[in-house]
């Protein structure tokens, strides 16, 4: 994610320029056809054409925020129940029941690693390793969704726990509740992350898009004369560059510069969960260059 208070010149150039130098030779090619062949341009009405595109990507980026939103908001809740998972283990659970209380917390920030690099399609087994040994981290690895089944595994500790007589059936509830806020923040996730934009919203704003950067230097040629290629590119780069913001942010956890910074809310899930055991904790991430990952 992009923290600094305007994007770099540099990083828009590179989404946009290559559109941007064909739209240049195009405007080009018809300022040149204008001025040295017998040739007039058609009367385009480009301010209705460009209300009608304004609309289309206005959909468009409304929809790409949104499920960027979503995606941030999901993981704020992860943050949350992360947090209180490990606050009832430590509260509920006897002292006695020391190891079932870190092998609880020790999960859940597997889980939450294995959860990042699962949606961002990142091997996880050295994620869980981490954290967990390898008799203790198998048993999810093997399956196809590794992140559910850790939290598969901290529901069956919890039980077991009822059963040694560590918990009551309430503090069981209570905790079930927690992990099912887990389980329903992870599928909104997958949902996210598995189902794209219906094709309709990222075909026609591009095909219209394109369309207009076209059209637009035939239209404003007879009035901008040799100045066209300046004030057509410069108009075509407000198009493309709104363009660019709904596709850079469509998958918020695509691992890009734009996508909301899950290993930021990883570690600050770490650090929070290893100090409520006592136990030392790495520092928060700090952003690369303006970019919190």
């Amino acid at each position: 994610m992009i923290i600094e208070s305007t994007p770099r010149m540099r990083q828009i150039a590179a989404e946009v320029w290559r559109p941007l130098a064909a739209l240049f030779v195009w405007d080009c090619i018809v300022t040149a056809t204008y001025i040295y062949l017998p040739f007039r341009a058609p009367s385009l009405p480009l301010t209705l054409f460009g209300s009608a595109l304004a609309l289309f990507l206005g959909f468009r980026v409304n929809s790409a925020y949104q499920r960027w939103w979503e995606g941030r908001v999901l993981w704020g809740a992860m943050i949350n129940a992360s947090r209180s998972i490990a606050r009832s283990a430590r509260n509920f659970l006897p002292e006695e029941a020391l190891d079932l209380k870190r092998t609880i917390v020790l999960r859940q920030i597997a889980y939450v690693q294995t959860l990042r690099c699962q949606l961002r399609r990142q091997p996880h087994d050295q994620e869980v390793l981490r954290f967990l040994s390898k008799g203790e981290a198998e048993p999810a690895l093997a399956r196809t969704n590794a992140a559910n089944g850790l939290l598969d595994g901290t529901g069956r500790r919890i039980a077991d726990a009822v059963h040694t007589g560590w918990l009551d059936t309430i503090q069981q509830s209570a905790m079930e509740a927690v992990l099912v806020d887990i389980a329903n923040a992870q599928g909104g996730m997958e949902r996210l992350k598995n189902t794209p934009l219906p094709a309709q919203y990222r075909f026609f704003p591009t095909l219209f898009a394109h369309l207009f950067c076209v059209l637009l230097p035939i239209g404003l040629v007879e009035t901008l004369g040799f100045a066209t290629p300046l004030g057509s590119t410069v108009a075509g780069l407000m198009f493309l560059a709104v363009l660019r913001i709904g596709e850079d942010l469509v998958d918020p956890f695509a691992n890009t510069v734009h996508d909301v910074p899950l290993s930021a809310m990883c570690r600050t899930i770490e650090i929070d969960l290893l100090q409520a055991l006592g136990d030392e904790a790495p520092p928060p991430l700090q952003p690369e260059r303006g970019i919190l990952w």
